[in-house]
């Protein structure tokens, strides 16, 4: 699997995150097939929350994988926190602290490589968040810390009072839901495509070193289904098969090879729990689609340039 450098950090991770909220879907001898599965292709990165079914996610992957010492010595594992479901987001010190002794517990660890917030907290004290991040710097707990569903301007407030770079943020981008890279392409525009709905967050990304994780890169809209294979897109899947004839790969592949194309140096989550699927993912990590290919695809998708 070819690496890449997360954010400003010394992490060599894949270029492609494995994704583990869907693990409780699998049986025990199913996700123990899975996690080696994903190690034996080089994706040694697993990406969880604290969410995923109130944390037995977390639970069925120690399990899977064997956890031990030699074990997380192979692997690195990022976790999120900040979600109260259903209540609210909770960036306060407590609330972090408590929630990363919980994630240390069910993921059978003494440490996480990267935690994430998960998603903005609209009472958030950043001086607050810095003094959590501190302890469990200190602690060895977290090495590395990041964000997720953020603007440019949410992470520069919040880092104004860290003592950590920010090396990633998780935000939806696929094919179909690529409003981020719309945007900047039709900028000074009088259409729907030029409305800036993250406040420039790619480029802030790129301006400062802090990786841009994709999910849900097979999704549209919000959660309501996959693009591929899907008659609502026929035109889209229509140029999709007609590249992936060309390299010899699945439909799968190019959607994440097209992603992977853009400059900006993201490392898409995968959520997928059939092997095969994950391993055409993988695939993508040494395919270098066109820019005419690239472009073709962004406008099959409905997606306009000016």
């Amino acid at each position: 699997m070819r690496t890449m450098k997360l954010g400003k950090s010394n992490l060599e991770v894949p270029v492609i995150a494995i994704g583990c909220m869907r693990m409780n879907s699998l049986t025990k001898q199913e996700a123990e097939r899975y996690v080696h599965a994903a190690l034996e292709e080089g994706a040694n990165f697993f990406d969880h929350a604290d969410i995923y079914d109130g944390g037995n996610c977390e639970k069925i992957f120690s399990d899977a994988i064997g956890m031990n010492s030699t074990i997380r010595e192979k692997i690195m594992i990022q976790s999120k926190c900040g979600i109260v479901p259903g209540n609210r987001f909770d960036f306060s010190k407590e609330h972090i602290l408590a929630s990363v002794d919980g994630i240390l517990q069910r993921l059978k660890t003494d440490y996480l490589d990267v935690l994430l917030l998960h998603r903005p907290d609209a009472l958030v004290e950043p001086e607050e968040v810095a003094e959590a991040f501190d302890q469990l710097e200190n602690s060895g707990k977290v090495r590395h810390f990041g964000v997720s569903n953020q603007n440019s301007m949410q992470i520069q407030l919040l880092q104004k009072s860290l003592n950590q770079d920010i090396i990633a943020n998780q935000l939806q981008f696929s094919i179909t839901n690529a409003t981020m890279v719309s945007a900047g392409i039709n900028v000074n525009m009088q259409n729907d495509a030029a409305i800036n709905r993250d406040g420039s967050v790619l480029d802030y990304c790129r301006l400062n070193d802090i990786t841009i994780q994709p999910w849900s890169p097979f999704q549209y809209g919000f959660f309501e289904g996959v693009f591929l294979g899907n008659s609502k897109f026929p035109e889209l899947n229509q140029v999709i098969d007609r590249i992936a004839d060309k390299y010899g790969v699945t439909n799968t592949t190019i959607a994440i090879a097209w992603i992977l194309r853009h400059p900006a140096h993201m490392q898409p989550i995968i959520g997928t729990m059939n092997i095969n699927r994950m391993k055409d993912c993988c695939k993508a990590a040494d395919l270098t689609i066109t820019r005419e290919e690239w472009y073709e695809i962004y406008r099959a998708a409905g997606n306009v340039l000016p």
